[in-house]
């Protein structure tokens, strides 16, 4: 067996997994978000949890840039405590079990390479909408990073730039379901914790939610011409539970030659403990062929 824990800004997700990626057992937990300490508390108190003498190895999903091989997070995204944090030693040095880290986004990807909709392309884009936009780069059927561990990180990517002002407009603000969610919310006057209530405005037909939804999905249909332009995938997988058709925008502008092929990612709130998984394997196997 093997342990997988997927490390949020508002839940600590955790699956035990045997290696064909079926999960046995899963849990969740809240993220301490106030110290360092408090976090690895809290982290070791859920590993402690488990029989630890049938568990084989440790794999993590954090959100923060990763260094994969050494296990070094920084910046920490929605957990800035995390920065310059060895995950990978603290654990092994704490339990003398292998562990191996992993970006949150870079993760979910990793999970539809080895179980999901893009596991028999050789190229591919995935995207995870949530509060931000995560996901990965997969080129000739492998995770492409970047040499500042960066790629794929389309979250910072300007769709629009005022030289005025000098400010711009980001992927990442604009596609952000958190945000859609929390306008339609305030404009209906219900709680935007209640994701599926907005859904039911948005699939009645609500011409304010429908306005909001179909500004958002434009946005992301541009953003997925601009990375079939850039880097000519076979398939760009949505996750997330939102989807957008790009065919919107070839309407719109006939000049448009790029037909991409969006498909949904069929994991999602567990996508990233199997990416998380998928990583240990390709990390230990490189390791043993060393």
């Amino acid at each position: 067996m093997y342990l997988a824990l997927d490390i949020g800004g508002t839940f600590i997700k955790y699956a035990l997994m045997d290696s064909a990626g079926t999960i046995m057992t899963k849990g969740k937990q809240s993220t301490p978000r106030v110290h360092l300490a408090g976090f690895m508390d809290k982290l070791c108190s859920i590993i402690d949890g488990h029989d630890l003498s049938a568990v084989k190895g440790i794999a993590f999903s954090c959100p923060g840039t990763v260094d994969a091989a050494l296990g070094v997070i920084y910046h920490g995204g929605s957990l800035p405590f995390l920065h310059e944090v060895n995950l990978k030693q603290e654990i092994e040095q704490r339990y003398g079990i292998d562990a191996f880290v992993e970006n949150d986004g870079k993760s979910a990807a990793l999970a539809e390479l080895w179980l999901g909709s893009v596991k028999n392309a050789k190229d591919s884009v995935v995207l995870i909408l949530g509060s931000g936009i995560g996901g990965g780069i997969i080129i000739d059927g492998k995770l492409h990073r970047g040499v500042n561990l960066s790629a794929g990180e389309v979250s910072y990517v300007m769709h629009q730039f005022n030289p005025v002002t000098k400010t711009g407009q980001f992927f990442g603000l604009d596609c952000s379901a958190v945000n859609m969610i929390r306008r339609i919310a305030e404009i209906k006057k219900v709680n935007s914790a209640d994701g599926e209530v907005i859904f039911e405005y948005i699939l009645q037909g609500d011409a304010e939610a429908n306005a909001i939804f179909d500004e958002y999905c434009l946005y992301l249909a541009i953003q997925i011409l601009n990375l079939q332009y850039i880097l000519d995938p076979e398939v760009i997988a949505i996750g997330g539970g939102i989807s957008a058709q790009p065919a919107d925008v070839k309407e719109a502008n006939p000049l448009h030659i790029a037909n991409p092929k969006v498909v949904a990612c069929p994991f999602r709130n567990d996508a990233n403990l199997y990416g998380a998984l998928y990583h240990y394997f390709v990390s230990k196997e490189k390791l043993v062929n060393s």
